[in-house]
């Protein structure tokens, strides 16, 4: 069940840092659910390094530092897939 959460999430973060970032964003769902997962993955390290373990109740600044890292994780990836697709539709 732990790996269908990490996807739940994932898939969610995803889609809110596509949300947030301005402009269209061109990588497909898969790839934006795996940047989602990074995104919590890196957020949560984050949080940790900031001294936040846990929070009685809902965890508000956990779930910011998540939604942090996913809309840069996103964004760099979205960045990359339009290179590397741009350059395969320069050589055909």
């Amino acid at each position: 069940m732990g790996w269908l959460w990490a996807i739940i999430v994932g898939f969610v973060l995803g889609l809110i840092a596509k949300a947030i970032i301005p402009g269209k964003q061109h990588s497909p769902l898969w790839l934006t659910t795996i940047g989602g997962i990074l995104g919590a993955i890196v957020g949560n390290a984050v949080a940790r390094g900031f001294g936040v373990e846990e929070t009685p109740g809902i965890d508000w600044s956990r779930h910011i530092f998540q939604v942090v890292a996913a809309v840069i994780i996103v964004g760099l990836i979205d960045a990359l897939y339009m290179q590397v697709r741009g350059n395969k539709r320069q050589r055909a």
